[in-house]
């Protein structure tokens, strides 16, 4: 039975060793101070930076520049963290930090749960923050991605032309979507969407029309909703890529609209235009017709006032005392005068 309950002690004491993280490294504490920062990032649009809120534990370097982050506080599943260094002084860490921007610091970022161990060991003449070396792969997602955006930058940087711009946009930015998908972690995709989208970056207007006709983004979504349900990260993606989505569509709208406004103007104007000039036409052949009936003789305004009245040749005869061959003659006339074909468009001058 005392065995069994030592087996049982030991179980536990060891399932309780493997929850534990370590977060350890090296900084040159001759040119920093000796406070080390951890901070747990749950906006990733503010991945970079300093921003007090986010600080979880401080812990002081020994005399070595050694420091270590050591515990079993921090959440299951995968988090994106920050270990930074400033030198900042208590009074002005609040100012320097307020805008998450501080002129001397130097951080590291990288993605972690409860149970991983991370080591930041000095490189090449006492550089930090330049190695990671960690138990779980995908904490060094980070840096990889880093690496790449320095070469992105040097591409950029070598012709400074529009036309390179325009090419480098293109690649750097597929480049950098298919790197993340490879890596098959979504905090390591949303490191690079928050990169890619931000509106401060070029690449933002490249991104609200790859946003158009690319199911990436959508795809993201699923993955991240399948790894993180319950996360700050997907819910933050989800209403982003709602809200330009909807950015999208409305200017997609607004552009319809300006146009059909410009073709409801256009025929507006044209029958505006028809309109008048078929008035005007009219008043112009009325006139016309006006000053030929003028050159009518008197017998001729009588035979057209009769037809006007719809009477036929032969009561038109009978009312005139003339013959139907009379009446003939001058209909001829007045037809001639008017430049009328026949009695109906007599009628349609109304003449009086």
């Amino acid at each position: 039975m005392r065995l069994i309950n030592i087996v049982i002690i030991l179980f536990f004491a060891s399932m309780s060793t493997k929850a534990q993280y370590s977060f350890s490294g090296h900084i040159d504490n001759k040119k920093w101070h000796d406070n080390v920062y951890l901070s747990i990032i749950e906006d990733y649009r503010k991945i970079s930076g300093i921003y007090s809120e986010q600080i979880i534990s401080k812990v002081k370097t020994d005399s070595l520049g050694f420091f270590e982050f050591a515990g079993n506080q921090l959440e299951n599943e995968h988090k994106i963290y920050r270990i930074h260094v400033d030198n900042c002084n208590d009074e002005e860490l609040n100012e320097n930090h307020f805008n998450g921007h501080c002129d001397e610091s130097k951080e590291v970022i990288f993605i972690a749960k409860n149970n991983d161990t991370i080591e930041l060991p000095f490189s090449f003449e006492k550089e930090m923050f330049c190695d990671i070396k960690a138990s779980n792969l995908k904490a060094t997602a980070f840096t990889k991605i880093d690496s790449i955006k320095e070469d992105m930058k040097y591409a950029f940087h070598e012709f400074r032309s529009e036309a390179n711009r325009k090419i480098n946009n293109k690649k750097w930015f597929k480049t950098l979507q298919d790197f993340g998908l490879n890596l098959n972690e979504p905090l390591a995709e949303l490191y690079i969407y928050s990169f890619l989208s931000d509106r401060s970056n070029d690449f933002h207007s490249y991104y609200l029309e790859d946003l158009k006709t690319n199911t990436y983004y959508d795809d993201l979504l699923v993955r991240l909703t399948k790894h993180y349900p319950n996360s700050t990260y997907t819910k933050q993606f989800k209403a982003e890529l709602t809200s330009d989505k909807f950015i999208i569509s409305e200017n997609n709208n607004d552009l319809k609209f300006n146009w059909n406004y410009l073709i409801y103007i256009f025929l507006f104007i044209s029958m505006s235009l028809n309109i008048y000039f078929l008035l005007s036409f009219k008043k112009l052949n009325i006139k016309e017709y006006s000053n030929h009936s003028d050159n009518l003789t008197k017998q001729e305004q009588n035979i057209l006032a009769l037809i006007q009245e719809d009477k036929s040749n032969k009561e038109i005869a009978e009312a005139l005392f003339v013959s139907i061959s009379t009446v003939k003659t001058h209909v001829n006339n007045i037809f001639k005068k008017l430049k009328v074909n026949s009695r109906e468009d007599i009628k349609k001058l109304n003449i009086k």
